[in-house]
């Protein structure tokens, strides 16, 4: 055990000693100021709305009138429910909405964007630490240790895992604070609402901007462990970072196009998003949460078990 932990200890020195994770650090601060500039002086600061309880009764009634005309969409009606709901918990609580962007809004944005270019990020870190040591011959030197090929597998696997947990509390933290600079922090009160089953209530920004990384984060953990299996493979790291990142980006193209067949359903990317059982909007109305999490073990394990033969099994030229 205190061999695994050693090379665990490694494999994040290596990680962090590299400039190249340096250079995601600073691109990805990069990408929340410039988002955070764009949006601050792009866009007009609305004006206080001191009627505003008169203004959400107008809006409810005018959503009433336009849910009446889309009675056979349920995905529009589940909205319009939602909407009216939540208006009217602001105006039996006195909860008065925030106009324009704030704090929290702008944490929630970066969030959703960003965490496909941690993904990128992860993707690129596991498939460089696990091809270079053939590339650079340094397996040999770890193997003639007394260290099983599985430790240093997994030993990569976790650094890299380790790697997008920093990159998260990195988005997080420095979202929050230039959140508050450009849009003060006095947003850190806003009342978070949610809506669930028909009832409305009030919920952590915190918790629930967390629970959309996890969520989030369940592509990129497939992902990444489909980088490490090509990685093992073909000990290539180019290879493995270019068709993880192609198969990343071109995901939501394939499952839209095979959508309208029985058997997407199974296809990997139809189950990746999660958030579609949160707003209530399976791909396919037969999907359920735990469907998902099921097809996702089967993938998880397929992917394990071929990556680790690989890596494990192949013999390693001199």
């Amino acid at each position: 055990m205190s061999n695994f932990f050693g090379l665990l200890q490694n494999e994040n020195m290596k990680i962090y000693r590299r400039g190249s994770a340096k250079v995601m650090i600073i691109i990805l601060l990069g990408l929340i100021l410039t988002a955070g500039l764009i949006i601050k002086f792009s866009s007009d600061q609305p004006k206080s709305d001191p009627h505003w309880k008169q203004t959400l009764v107008q809006e409810n009634e005018a959503i009433k009138k336009q849910q009446a005309q889309v009675k056979g969409n349920k995905q529009a009606s589940d909205y319009f429910k939602k909407t009216i709901a939540i208006n009217q918990y602001r105006i039996d609580h006195n909860l008065k909405p925030e106009q324009g962007v704030t704090l929290w809004t702008f944490v929630e944005g970066a969030a959703n964007n960003l965490v496909i270019v941690i993904s990128i990020f992860t993707i690129i870190v596991v498939s460089t630490s696990i091809a270079s040591e053939f590339d650079t011959g340094t397996i040999k030197l770890l193997l003639i240790r007394p260290i099983y090929r599985t430790e240093i597998l997994l030993s990569k696997y976790i650094s890299a895992l380790l790697f997008t947990v920093v990159c998260l509390i990195t988005l997080f933290i420095a979202s929050w604070l230039l959140g508050g600079i450009l849009f003060g922090f006095g947003g850190a009160s806003e009342a978070h609402l949610l809506y669930n089953n028909g009832t409305v209530y009030q919920s952590s920004w915190t918790l629930d901007i967390w629970k959309g990384y996890l969520l989030n984060c369940v592509s990129l953990f497939m992902m990444v462990t489909f980088a490490g299996l090509i990685a093992s493979a073909f000990r290539n790291g180019g290879l493995a970072i270019g068709l993880s990142i192609f198969t990343l980006m071109a995901s939501n193209i394939v499952v839209q196009l095979l959508q309208r067949y029985d058997w997407v359903k199974y296809v990997l990317f139809a189950n990746t998003n999660l958030t579609q059982y949160t707003t209530g909007s399976p791909l396919r109305s037969e999907m359920t949460l735990g469907f998902s999490l099921i097809v996702l073990a089967v993938y998880y394990v397929i992917f394990v078990l071929i990556g680790w033969a690989f890596y494990t099994r192949r013999d390693i030229k001199a």
